[in-house]
């Protein structure tokens, strides 16, 4: 191999040292050591453009690039819901379930079940939340991004290795180790700043590959190549969903939204950075900003996948869609810009990873170090805690991730997976602010329950006949409503002595941004235009 050869890994060494040299630069000053307010939380000085970039690329990552345009090579626009409804999700999160944490000034989710329900509920969601992060989300970061690099780059021939498996384990340490600094020595500020840089560069280079594509399928005009997709494709351009497809248009009502609900408006790993806001207008203007990014997503997540299908249907196989896009990013992008585009992708990567990390850090440092092992410990001996803790979840995602070659598709296992632990937890967050009398046993019954309940019907083959046979999603729905209902009984029964009065904290100032609900009206009917135009009725 001579120089040359070397381009893309030059070119992705340069830009991946160019966005860690320029966070640190602009970080370098902040004082983690003895605050842990501004380690977990920034310092409660985030604005709305930091938010909504750190909220934008902690959720594009590998699993959405890879896994998503691989559900559209197979189905089409009708995976645009993973996209779309999200800015309803994000809505909720600005009007309704924003102001009830900043109100409380909590660093985590379980400090606000805590503050609603009890010890108990804050313990049992902690662990769900750690357990669900170190053996299913950051594994899977791990693993997809390592992959795509992989395939971008050709690091098989690169690393001088023989088996894609080898390669597999390299690029998962390089990525974690890299990861874990920014999470682990860098603190909530250091996250949300690169984010934000990376975030930048991810909507450039993933509206290229689009733009590549479609000059690729219309012989070098992007307008010929989407009439050509949509004359000869039209079925992929469809957004209700049928029986047969990986989102039928009836579980955007059931599961679906209820996973985008927790997701948005519940998920640590997401939600942190809101509450590291400088203020509740801030806040809300980056949630909102946000929303409308997602809206325009599918252009990077999905039209790539359909685009892909157009032109490789020939050479990969529904077992293999996962691997469309990488593909396509292969054959059309210029040599001299794969450095780069690997570099943009491996920040969408790290930026989930590290925010990931830094949530279990979080979580473990106010759920469990400070609440049950040491309540009297100083801020510096917090953070020491959660640096120590970290470390030993980065080993084990690391340890874990290579491990998942071989399922047909991530993001589905992805989505399965998460219904696990996000339908029980929003469960208990929705019926807690909603029903204040509903005791904290209802709570820790229904999180007990809801999870043994999914994992049964995922789990144990007599129950997921039944699963299989009503859809999964659906079966979410029905676990969510009854959970609720189990709550609402056991409170009718044994209703709290004293409704629930949340007490304001006095951390952030109140103060909502004006213009927060015209803008939310705006992009729910943008969402409903989006259905209405692509559906076949």
């Amino acid at each position: 191999m001579n120089l040359l050869d070397y381009l893309p890994l030059l070119s992705f060494l340069f830009f991946t040292g160019l966005v860690g040299f320029t966070t640190w630069w602009l970080t370098h000053r902040d004082d983690h050591s003895r605050s842990s307010s501004n380690y977990f939380l920034a310092g409660r000085s985030l604005s709305f453009g930091v938010i909504a970039g750190s909220l934008m690329l902690t959720n594009l990552s590998t699993e959405q690039l890879v896994g998503l345009n691989g559900a559209a090579f197979k189905d089409g626009f009708v995976v645009m819901a993973w996209e779309v409804i999200p800015a309803f999700a994000l809505v909720l999160m600005a009007l309704f379930f924003l102001p009830y944490y900043l109100r409380s000034g909590i660093a985590t989710v379980p400090q606000f079940l805590h503050e609603r329900f009890d010890t108990t509920t804050r313990t049992i969601t902690t662990l769900i939340f750690i357990v669900a992060y170190a053996a299913i989300l950051l594994p899977i970061i791990l693993y997809t991004g390592a992959t795509g690099l992989i395939s971008m780059l050709d690091m098989e021939t690169l690393l001088g290795v023989e088996t894609r498996t080898s390669a597999l384990w390299i690029m998962v340490w390089v990525i974690g180790l890299i990861g874990s600094v920014y999470a682990i020595f860098g603190g909530l500020r250091t996250v949300a700043i690169s984010d934000t840089i990376n975030g930048i560069g991810l909507l450039i280079g993933g509206l290229l590959i689009a733009w590549l594509g479609l000059q690729a399928v219309g012989d070098g005009n992007a307008f010929t190549g989407l009439s050509t997709l949509v004359e000869e494709h039209p079925e992929k351009f469809e957004s209700i969903g049928t029986a047969e497809q990986s989102v039928p248009f009836s579980t955007i009502f059931t599961g679906v939204l209820l996973l985008n609900l927790f997701y948005w408006c519940t998920n640590q790993q997401i939600i942190q950075r809101t509450f590291g806001a400088s203020n509740l207008a801030e806040g809300q203007k980056g949630v909102l900003l946000a929303g409308g990014l997602k809206i325009f997503t599918p252009l990077i997540l999905v039209l790539p996948g359909v685009i892909a299908f157009h032109l490789y249907a020939d050479q990969i196989g529904p077992d293999d869609a996962d691997n469309a896009y990488g593909m396509l990013v292969l054959n059309i992008l210029p040599f001299w810009l794969t450095g780069f585009f690997a570099a943009v992708v491996v920040g969408a990567v790290l930026s989930s990873f590290n925010s990931a990390l830094n949530s279990c850090a979080t979580l473990f440092s106010y759920g469990v170090y400070k609440s049950m092992a040491r309540p009297q410990a100083e801020d510096a001996e917090v953070i020491r805690a959660g640096k120590y803790f970290a470390t030993v979840i980065a080993l084990i995602a690391m340890l874990i991730a290579p491990f998942l070659a071989g399922f047909p598709s991530i993001f589905a296992y992805l989505q399965q997976m998460n219904g696990l632990y996000f339908i029980p937890i929003f469960a208990v967050l929705i019926v807690g602010i909603l029903f204040r009398r509903v005791p904290a046993v209802a709570a820790n019954v229904a999180l007990i329950v809801g999870c043994l309940a999914i994992a049964a019907g995922y789990f144990i083959p007599a129950l997921n006949v039944y699963v299989d046979r009503m859809h999964e999603f659906h079966f979410l729905g029905a676990v969510f409503i009854t959970l609720v209902a189990i709550m609402l009984v056991i409170g009718a029964l044994k209703p709290r002595a004293e409704g629930w009065q949340q007490i304001y904290s006095g951390d952030v100032d109140m103060t909502p941004w004006p213009h927060a609900k015209w803008v939310s009206g705006l992009l729910l009917l943008i969402v409903v235009v989006i259905y209405v135009t692509l559906a076949n009725i």
